[in-house]
């Protein structure tokens, strides 16, 4: 979740990211917490601000491609499709046929694994200015291969929340003279 920190900066470039048709790539973990999240939104009695609830009803029109093993169709969020083979093969395909952009969303493992398969154009980053050292469940670097970044945007988000965007390199280790 976003902590309460997002501003309506942040949730306005939200829009304009979702306005830019993108194909969202989601993780079973991920499409369970955000199908709730939107779908409590659009119920109109939920905690989220107006903001936040348009943010995420918002997420209902977007195309997006679930995969897992454990799901099973059809999966009850508008606009979501399940894939439950191999994740990197129906990428790579993606990008050789897809009309449009392609993104994932939260999904940890599945970013992880289509980092190590090169199949990852930029690597876009929103940091919280929070750490969540005793709650937090999981460390989001575990199990990347080593990256080199080359950075092509940075913006600073109200509430301090910080955009990074690179360009990545799967590298085999640190660069020599370190």
């Amino acid at each position: 979740g976003w902590w309460g920190l997002e501003g309506p900066e942040y949730l306005a470039w939200l829009q304009q990211e979702a306005e830019k048709n993108y194909t969202f790539l989601l993780g079973a973990n991920t499409y369970r917490l955000m199908s709730g999240m939107s779908q409590q939104a659009s119920a109109g009695d939920s905690e989220f601000s107006a903001d936040e609830g348009a943010a995420l009803t918002g997420l209902a029109a977007v195309p997006k491609v679930v995969f897992s093993s454990t799901l099973e169709a059809p999966l009850r969020w508008p606009n979501s499709e399940l894939v439950a083979g191999d994740a990197v093969e129906a990428v790579r395909e993606m990008k050789r046929t897809a009309a449009g952009p392609l993104s994932t969303l939260g999904s940890l493992s599945l970013a992880r694994s289509l980092l190590a398969a090169g199949l990852v154009d930029r690597f876009r980053l929103v940091v919280f200015p929070l750490i969540t050292g005793r709650t937090g469940s999981e460390r989001i670097y575990d199990g990347y291969p080593d990256i080199a970044l080359e950075m092509v945007e940075s913006r600073t988000f109200d509430r301090g929340l910080q955009l990074l965007e690179y360009i990545p390199r799967v590298i085999e280790g640190p660069p020599a003279g370190n």
